[in-house]
C-alpha cells in the first residue's frame, strides 16, 4: 500500500495541503513516534515559516495534492471574472462555507471566496471578518498560480489582481 503513495510525492515537489495551502517537500524521513516508525513527508510552508511532518500513507487521505494543473488555474481565473454569487443567509453561515472553501484546498472553490468577497473601490467596505476570509483566500490562490506558472508572488498578484479590476470594468 505505501509503495503506490510513495511515487506520487517526491522530495522538492510543490504540494497542496488543505490546511496550509502550498508548500515543497524538502524530504521523506524516516521517524520513531510512539514506538512506531513511520514515514513521513517533511514539508516546509515557506511564508509560514512552519515546518508540517506528514506521514506518507496518510497524504492523500488528509487532502495533500500535487499542484493544479495550468488549465485548473486558467479554470479559476476564469471564475475570478464571473459575478459574485453572494447568498442571502446570516454571515456566520456564509463564514462558515467560505472557510470550508477556502480549507478544501480546491482551487476553483478558492477562486469562488476570492471572486464573491473581492470588492472594487466603489463598493461598501468590508467588516473585519470578510477581509480576512478574503485575505486568506487571495493568499491561497495567489501562490498556486505562481507556482503553477514559475513565477513569483508578486506576478501572480498582479495577474489575479488585473483579472478582478478587468471584471469590475
Amino acid at each position: 500500500m505505501t509503495k503506490t503513495k510513495k511515487s506520487e510525492f517526491r522530495p522538492d515537489d510543490f504540494v497542496v495541503y488543505p490546511a496550509h495551502g502550498v508548500g515543497k517537500i524538502m524530504s521523506i524521513e524516516e521517524q520513531e513516534i510512539a514506538g512506531l516508525k513511520l514515514e513521513l513527508f517533511v514539508i516546509s510552508f515557506e511564508k509560514d515559516k512552519m515546518t508540517l511532518r506528514v506521514p506518507t500513507h496518510k497524504a492523500t487521505e488528509v487532502g495533500m495534492r500535487s499542484l493544479s494543473s495550468p488549465d485548473i488555474v486558467t479554470k479559476a481565473l476564469e471564475t475570478l471574472k464571473g459575478k459574485a454569487k453572494v447568498k442571502r443567509a446570516m454571515w456566520s453561515r456564509r463564514a462558515q462555507e467560505y472557510e470550508q472553501k477556502i480549507n478544501s484546498g480546491d482551487l476553483l472553490a478558492i477562486a469562488e471566496v476570492v471572486r464573491d468577497l473581492h470588492r472594487s473601490d466603489d463598493q461598501r467596505e468590508q467588516s473585519y471578518s470578510e477581509r480576512q476570509l478574503y485575505e486568506a483566500a487571495l493568499e491561497r490562490l495567489t501562490r498556486e498560480v505562481a507556482a503553477v506558472s514559475g513565477t513569483d508572488e508578486t506576478q501572480a498578484a498582479q495577474t489575479v489582481g488585473d483579472v478582478l479590476i478587468s471584471r469590475a470594468a
